[in-house]
């Protein structure tokens, strides 16, 4: 199937360890080219509480990919080609802060981008657009998902920022306690570029990390290890399944407050009478909303 016909509003993108969904109906896969190139796996399509959701395996299934060959443009630009409008991202991250064990669930509201490697943006090739970051997540999808994780038991935390490393090496320790020391809560590899890339695309971004460590900055705990994590990151699949199967099945009853959906209205610079048509071509599933071909 070429996905032509298919649609779904809500999007899933599973990290480490986060390959697949359970309990859904209809399921299958789809295989879409975007402009951007291939996605990183195939999408799966299927439905919770009979809601169509799309699925991508951030890694590809079996972690083909690093943190820094991950094509995020590609795999969020194929979501936007089905419809979704409401993302919600699962990661694995290390904790800054004592507060947030191991098991814990963030809901981090804010940003540092460290990486250098990366393409952050679909507006290129003769069109510019500069994108608000103030508020780099849906408040009203986090309010949702917090209310949940609590029902649930989980020990979550609402709000911190994020700092996003290149990797895929783990932190230094001089480096995981300067982090500390600027203040940031949680350390990961992959929520931005895609937050970036979900605001461009005027999806509602909902970020759901899972603590698998301390990096390396606590005396009392082991440096984090590939082992370390992978032992978390099974603990919190069956969290994360079971999170996301009960926040799509109230996604719809929630108000929708935020602005998401209209972020890219006023950011557009670029006069339209100098966008080529090819450029045009290639971008209007963004942008034709706001600009109507010559």
């Amino acid at each position: 199937m070429n996905g032509e016909s298919e649609h779904a509003e809500i999007g899933i993108i599973g990290g480490s360890g986060f390959y697949r969904m359970k309990g859904i109906e209809d399921s299958h896969y789809i295989e879409l080219d975007t402009p951007f190139g291939k996605p990183t796996e195939r999408i799966l399509l299927g439905k919770i509480w009979g809601k169509p959701f799309a699925f991508i395996s951030r890694h590809g299934i079996g972690h083909r990919y690093n943190p820094s060959e991950v094509n995020y443009r590609a795999n969020l630009f194929a979501l936007k080609m089905l419809g979704v409008s409401k993302l919600l991202s699962v990661a694995a991250v290390g904790s800054l802060k004592e507060e947030m064990k191991p098991m814990d669930l963030v809901i981090w509201d804010q940003y540092f981008d460290n990486t250098f490697k990366r393409a952050k943006t679909f507006f290129e090739d003769g069109v510019v657009a500069h994108v608000s970051m103030a508020e780099p997540t849906c408040e009203c999808l986090s309010r949702l998902a917090y209310e949940k994780a609590k029902a649930m038991g989980l020990g979550v935390h609402k709000g911190g920022t994020l700092f996003i490393m290149e990797g895929p090496q783990f932190s230094s320790k001089g480096e995981s306690f300067t982090y500390r020391k600027l203040g940031f809560d949680v350390i990961g590899m992959t929520q931005v570029p895609e937050c970036k890339l979900a605001r461009e695309l005027e999806m509602c971004y909902l970020p759901l990390s899972f603590v698998t460590d301390y990096d390396c900055w606590h005396e009392e705990e082991e440096p984090v290890t590939v082992d370390m994590v992978i032992e978390y990151l099974n603990k919190n699949v069956e969290n994360a399944g079971k999170l996301v199967q009960d926040i799509i099945g109230d996604i719809d009853k929630e108000d929708p407050t935020c602005n998401c959906s209209s972020a890219l209205q006023y950011s557009i610079i670029t006069n339209p009478d100098s966008i080529s048509n090819a450029t045009y071509k290639k971008l209007e599933p963004i942008i034709g909303k706001y600009i109507k071909p010559k």
